[in-house]
């Protein structure tokens, strides 16, 4: 592998670590705030 190569393999890499992370991140605030209104309204 080149080293051109491997520095946009290394870009796309972590574009998709920096998305992960986003949705990853999303999903536990949601599941934080379902909690939060399960345990107020109960």
């Amino acid at each position: 592998m080149t080293p051109e190569q491997r520095a946009v393999f290394e870009k796309r890499r972590r574009g998709r670590n920096i998305a992960l992370l986003v949705v990853l991140l999303a999903l536990v605030v949601l599941i934080y705030f379902v909690g939060m209104a399960r345990i107020l309204r109960g």
